[in-house]
């Protein structure tokens, strides 16, 4: 096992742990580790890693947008309310290192819901936007962990 081996391994953790802590972009980190992992490894089992990792990474983006966003419009919440909420999530994710992110848009869309529904119906709202962000969450440490599968699999095989 070279150092090049230790520190794709070491970027895919501090992916999985971005994943899950939302401080550093998670499925692009792990991602990355293995795309830089193939180019020093220069084999079959690099590049049939990196192939899948990309596929892996790829869907994993598609789905964790796609299934949350479907979750959030049934619970009745609009478009323009997740983009308000994805805009303050932004925000707080600078304001406040580490939970920013997640505490800005659960607050923007309790407080757009509750300007629209009522303080009684916002919480419903609420709840559904957590729930979004746990499968959204869920899903990328997923696609994640099937990625550093294959990685270990190529350096193990390979």
């Amino acid at each position: 096992m070279g150092a090049h081996d230790l520190l794709a391994g070491l970027g895919i953790l501090v992916g999985l742990v971005g994943t899950v802590l939302v401080v550093v972009p998670g499925i692009l980190i792990v991602i990355l580790s293995v795309v830089v992992w193939a180019v020093f490894e220069s084999s079959p089992a690099g590049w049939v890693a990196m192939s899948l990792a990309l596929v892996v990474g790829v869907a994993t983006t598609a789905l964790k947008y796609l299934f949350p966003g479907r979750r959030l419009k049934r619970a009745g919440i609009p478009t323009s309310h997740m983009l308000a909420a994805l805009g303050v999530a932004v925000v707080g994710f600078f304001a406040i290192p580490v939970v920013g992110a997640f505490v800005g848009f659960v607050l923007a869309i309790y407080l757009l819901q509750r300007q629209r529904k009522g303080a009684e119906r916002a919480w419903g709202a609420t709840s559904a936007a957590l729930r979004a962000i746990a499968l959204s969450v869920g899903i990328e440490l997923v696609g994640g962990f099937v990625i550093a599968t294959v990685w270990v699999a190529a350096v193990v095989w390979g």
